[in-house]
């Protein structure tokens, strides 16, 4: 493998594009160190940004012959990311969905979440990332490829949905800050977990108790 200066993978655009994504992963890494109405504000001017930059990829061809390319953002660490803004979010952390196919199919409204989408779309930016540190031409190439196919299909459409929301949220007219949520939206979670499990195992013992008589 050989390096060729002359690729797309070293163009300007994939360049800038790179110079952007790191900004958007450090500013997901470093969430708890923001204030709620900061976090917000600097999304509502990264996100804007990092679609226009991956809107002007180049499209390049394969490769790589196993078509195997490494993930490094594992679920552990997908899971920080997406606590971490469901913590900073609170309660402003749903919102209505409206561009999705199966809203097509919905008589109900859907919701979505702000923690869970920028998590998809983290993990998909900093995969192609650590490929591109490799500093391989082949691994670079097909990490593009990778990237550029997900945002067209994926992480594009979730990324102005999510702008959306944090714009009704920066602009609600409320008071956003922290200290005037109410509850813990992790611990709300955790409570309706451990309420279904509860629930299931009554069930399971009333059944398997009739089964007896």
């Amino acid at each position: 493998m050989e390096t060729d200066f002359e690729h797309p993978v070293y163009s300007k655009n994939v360049i800038e594009f790179v110079t952007v994504a790191k900004e958007f992963c450090a500013w997901l890494e470093k969430t708890p160190d923001f204030p709620r109405r900061e976090f917000v504000d600097t999304g509502r001017k990264m996100l804007p940004l990092l679609y226009l930059k991956a809107s002007v990829l180049p499209k390049t061809e394969t490769m790589l012959k196993d078509d195997f390319l490494e993930k490094f953002v594992s679920e552990e660490e997908y899971q920080q990311i997406q606590n971490a803004i469901l913590l900073k979010m609170g309660p402003y952390n749903d919102y209505l969905e409206v561009f999705t196919a199966d809203m097509q199919r919905s008589v109900e409204p859907l919701t979505a979440t702000i923690s869970e989408n920028l998590s998809d779309i983290y993990q998909d930016v900093k995969d192609f990332l650590m490929s591109y540190r490799t500093a391989v031409t082949e691994i670079m190439n097909d990490a593009l490829i990778e990237l550029v196919n997900n945002f067209e299909e994926y992480w594009g459409q979730r990324l102005v949905n999510v702008l959306r929301a944090l714009h009704e949220v920066a602009f609600n007219g409320e008071d956003i800050d922290e200290e005037n949520d109410e509850a813990d939206p992790l611990e709300d979670k955790r409570n309706k977990e451990d309420w279904l499990i509860s629930k299931m195992q009554k069930d399971w013992q009333n059944d398997h108790n009739g089964d007896n008589l």
